[in-house]
């Protein structure tokens, strides 16, 4: 069967959700965006709503029968099963059979898995690692995803949930995650856990700093990361302390896979060296000798959402 022009990729955040409708040559044509949030806080309210939302960028395009299938990355997403299983940081608990709602609206295959492997695969054709057998791809978002390739194949895990990296636990009874459990990476080293880190300092210690003048509940990482710029040195400490720990992280998470590469994905990448220099400083003092000098840091060469609307359009193209 001759493949139709066109796939739909879709990056499932925890804040937005990124449509993308890509070719064959990786080019995404058209774009569209929805709130994850919202929609009544019902999973089947919110595909009706990016349904609609869909439509006429599909008309745009020529219409459904242009789609050869649909790709989804999301946090928790289940290769195998196309569900999304109990993802802390979306609205909706349980099991969400999210690729077969989307098939049964839209009547097209779909295909769905984590978002940070969606990511992982987007770098893999088309970003920095292209050529790479092994390397880890880190999501720093809303939350701390992690792809996982090695020998040149996605790690699955026998369920299709393996490479959970963000739920390693740093901080024996550390802050509390969404998850459930304490003291994850994820709640120290996503963009929520940076906020959380500038509020504990202000809270806790009477250091001058120009974050004071935004209201403690309105504290965004990317307030952190300007104020860093600006030479503030409790926002510097911030990134110093959130690199740390994710450096020390790398370090330990080099021991199973030794990857050529680290990539690192998501907003607080925007932060440049302020965070990628200390991740790098722990990683080297933390690393096991033989694998000192090895793996290189690298940051997405993917704009936004494109990492990993791209990646999960490579799914749709798996389809036969």
């Amino acid at each position: 069967m001759e493949k139709k022009p066109y796939v739909i990729g879709l990056d499932l955040g925890g804040t937005n959700s990124e449509f993308g409708i890509v070719d064959q040559n990786a080019n995404i044509i058209a774009s569209t965006r929805v709130k994850t949030a919202g929609h009544g806080n019902d999973p089947n309210q919110y595909v009706d709503d990016c349904v609609a939302a869909l439509r006429p960028i599909i008309e745009q395009v020529g219409g459904i029968e242009k789609i050869h299938a649909m790709g989804i990355g999301a946090p928790n997403g289940n290769y195998y099963s196309g569900a999304i299983e109990f993802a802390p940081n979306l609205p909706w608990k349980g099991k969400i059979p999210l690729a077969q709602m989307f098939s049964e609206r839209l009547g097209i295959p779909v295909r769905l898995t984590n978002d940070a492997n969606a990511a992982a695969m987007g770098e893999m054709q088309y970003g920095a690692a292209r050529g790479m057998q092994n390397f880890i791809m880190i999501t720093l978002g809303t939350g701390v995803g992690s792809g996982i390739v090695v020998n040149g194949q996605m790690v699955l895990g026998c369920d299709g949930m393996a490479g959970e990296l963000g739920h390693v636990i740093v901080e024996k009874d550390g802050r509390q995650c969404g998850c459930g459990r304490k003291g994850c990476l994820e709640a120290y080293c996503s963009a929520t856990g940076v906020a959380r880190t500038a509020r504990e300092i202000i809270e806790k210690t009477d250091k001058p700093t120009i974050l004071r003048d935004i209201p403690l509940d309105k504290i965004e990482s990317k307030d952190v990361a300007i104020a860093a710029g600006k030479g503030d040195e409790v926002a510097k400490q911030i990134f110093e302390e959130t690199g740390r720990i994710l450096g020390e992280a790398c370090a330990n998470f080099a021991a199973f896979s030794s990857p050529e590469a680290f990539i690192f994905f998501g907003g607080l990448t925007k932060a440049g060296d302020l965070i990628m220099e200390p991740i790098k400083k722990a990683y080297e003092k933390s690393v096991l000798r033989i694998f000192k000098d090895k793996a290189k840091f690298l940051v997405s060469e993917l704009d936004g959402a494109g990492a990993a609307v791209l990646g999960a359009s490579a799914l749709g193209w798996e389809v036969k």
